[in-house]
């Protein structure tokens, strides 16, 4: 029986198999987002704007990495180098400057140092994903200057579940022939709570309007066990996680072999003494490790990560005229090292980071509030940059927002962040010195960088007019020392003999700083059609812009998103959820230096999803179509563009049981 036959078929089975008599009755849940501020906070109360993809989304969407559930967000994208490496840009930005974190904690890879590296966080086992863009990514440092990528799980339960709560799930993509399942479970004995997952995914090779796209499978699996003690209003818990994955880089003949694992605690102490109401503590230490597999098996390099993150936090009531204020501190050590062929390109390096943080809200009226915000922080990067002298250097980024969110009437609510926001130099972007074979290119840093400043000016709006839901965002960021890997034309072997034209395999890339202007805009509207005692017909509406050049007229930053507009219905009732999506997305010419433009397309997405037993709410079939036009689609963030063509049509069935 074909691998995806089995998943669909056991999947169905686990579905099925669940008690009916153990299945809640759903109710209504407020939306809280955490990723924004210290406090659990409805996102409308927010100066600036919090994406959500919920559960049932993150399903529905498919594919192995985080930015294949944030596709239709709008201002992100994806990196696009591998089905299994596909990290997220956030208006335009990436790498060191994106951070990717599990429950407020770093992903701790090395997916920073090369677009061929993978995250270690798969879409099947969580819950949500919030997307934070603009000032409120201060709380998370130098990693995070333009933007925070969330994925929020249970693996730490935070509450005593009332009851055995379980999940399965299970689905077959057509475009890769591929199989994915999962299983979770939440339980409680006493004042223990426990929390396990597991989920498998075997995607192979997938076809385009081209043809097959060799080498771009992506196998992962993983399982996670979590335990909490409540005490009170206090809880202390923990976690482990393990992934693994095997993914291949298109275009090329080589594949990557990953794996983590990673300790987790989760700590929240009620304290109620004066003004000080909660202090909450986080720490996580991550091993991890990827091997580059030449097509004949071989090793050819092995990077090595290991990383530690901490995090406390005090939370204090009203203080004066100020109604909630945090302070907090985060600590970070992680090590690098590679092994092999690319161990030249960038040698054993450390980074230690300590950061204070101050996060604050400051009500004027009733309809008039500041948020305001403060972090300073000493960076510590150590490694030897190709002098081959090693180097110590310090940083000291320091950084500040305040925005402002008026209750205007009754259905708009208004927000302007102003921030100044600084970040250290990464150690590739110091200390690169060779060639990396993933993305083609001979890297050379610069232990002279300096600090990175980006002063931004954001306006909000959220209104009803009526049934109709509006929000959007102006934004525009100057940036003083913008970082860049800068390719000169020139092309080098793998011992950095550098000649002009493409006669040499590498790219030659080297990392130096520019005045740079970004600016865009996010915007997303829904409005019932028709509404009828069955259910709903609606429309929905999303377009983004990022436009970003150099100071004193030295071209167009590279690898940067082309403007998107879309648009489709949708029905939703109790039994049955429909809906499509056209995407239209433009042309890339405004192009950096030695690159090539991009051709826009026209992305069509459907699904279709059924709850066919009125015993079992729980229980969903799905049906999820994706390019559906089959349209040839590169992606133009990715450094293989030229090489490598997205997915074709793809329909996915998803089946799906949760209670």
């Amino acid at each position: 029986m074909p691998i995806h036959t089995r998943f669909l078929a056991g999947s169905a089975l686990a579905c099925l198999l669940v008690p009916a008599t153990a299945i809640a009755q759903p109710s209504t849940v407020e939306t809280v987002v955490v990723t924004a501020s210290p406090f659990a906070q409805d996102p409308n109360q927010l100066a600036t704007i919090v994406d959500v993809v919920d559960r049932d989304q993150i399903l529905n969407q498919g594919g192995a990495s985080l930015s294949d559930s944030l596709k239709d967000v709008p201002g992100v994208a994806g990196t696009g180098f591998a089905a299994g490496a596909n990290r997220p840009v956030i208006r335009g930005m990436d790498a060191a400057r994106v951070a990717v974190l599990e429950n407020g904690l770093s992903s701790s890879d090395v997916s920073d140092i090369g677009p061929d590296h993978g995250v270690p966080i798969d879409p099947m086992v969580t819950q949500r994903i919030e997307v934070l863009r603009g000032a409120g990514t201060l709380r998370y440092g130098s990693s995070a200057i333009g933007g925070v990528v969330n994925a929020i799980d249970n693996r730490v339960p935070l509450s005593l579940p009332g009851e055995l709560r379980q999940e399965a799930n299970g689905s077959y993509d057509s475009v890769s022939q591929g199989g994915q399942g999962g299983v979770m479970f939440d339980a409680a004995a006493g004042n223990f709570a426990f929390h396990g997952d597991a989920f498998l995914r075997r995607d192979g090779d997938y076809d385009t309007p081209l043809g097959m796209q060799a080498n771009s499978f992506s196998n992962q699996d993983g399982f996670s066990g979590g335990s909490s003690y409540f005490f009170g209003d206090s809880r202390v818990g923990a976690s482990v996680t393990h992934y693994d994955a095997d993914y291949g880089i298109p275009a090329e003949v080589s594949h990557i072999v990953m794996r983590q694992t990673k300790f987790t605690t989760d700590d929240s102490f009620a304290v109620d003494a004066g003004a000080l109401q909660k202090i909450n503590l986080q720490a996580s230490y991550s091993i991890y490790a990827h091997n580059e597999v030449e097509g004949d098996g071989t090793i050819a390099t092995t990077f090595l990560n290991d990383q530690f993150d901490g995090r406390a936090e005090a939370l204090f009531g009203p203080i004066g005229p100020f109604s909630n204020t945090a302070l907090g501190v985060q600590v970070g050590n992680r090590s690098y090292s590679a092994l092999g062929e690319d161990a030249g390109y960038l040698y054993p390096s450390n980074t230690i980071s300590e950061a204070g943080y101050l996060f604050t809200e400051l009500p004027f009226t009733a309809n008039l509030k500041l948020q305001a915000a403060g972090r300073i922080e000493q960076v510590h990067v150590s490694g030897t940059p190709a002098s081959n002298t090693f180097t110590k250097l310090d940083f000291t980024p320091v950084s500040g927002s305040a925005g402002l969110l008026w209750d205007a009437a009754s259905n708009l609510k208004l927000g302007l962040t102003l921030s100044s926001t600084a970040r250290a130099p990464a150690q590739t972007e110091l200390f690169a010195r060779g060639g990396h074979d993933g993305p083609g290119t001979f890297e050379t840093g610069d232990p002279t960088l300096k600090i990175e400043r980006s002063n931004s000016l954001e306006g909000t709006f959220r209104t009803s007019l009526g049934p109709i839901d509006l929000e959007g965002s102006l934004w525009g960021s100057s940036f003083d020392n913008y970082i860049y890997g800068d390719l000169t034309g020139s092309t080098c072997d793998d011992d950095g003999n550098c000649v002009p034209g493409d006669s040499e395999e590498l790219k030659e890339l080297n990392y130096a700083q520019r005045d740079a202007d970004f600016w865009g805009f996010e915007a997303k509207a829904s409005a019932p059609l028709w509404q009828t005692q069955s259910g709903t017909l609606g429309v929905n509406m999303l377009a983004d812009y990022v436009r970003a050049t150099f100071g004193g007229g030295f071209g167009n930053v590279p690898r940067i998103q082309p403007f998107r507009v879309g648009g489709g219905l949708s029905w939703d009732s109790q039994s049955f959820n429909a809906g499509f999506l056209v995407m239209g997305v433009g042309d890339q010419n405004e192009i950096g230096a030695y690159e090539t433009t991009t051709p826009g397309y026209v992305d069509v997405s459907a699904h279709a999803e059924w709850h066919p037993f009125a015993e079992r709410p729980g229980f969903s079939i799905a049906v999820v179509g994706h390019n559906l036009a089959d349209e040839i689609e590169r992606n133009a963030v990715a450094f293989n563009r030229d090489e490598v063509v997205m997915p074709g049509r793809s329909i996915r069935v998803v089946l799906h049981q949760s209670l």
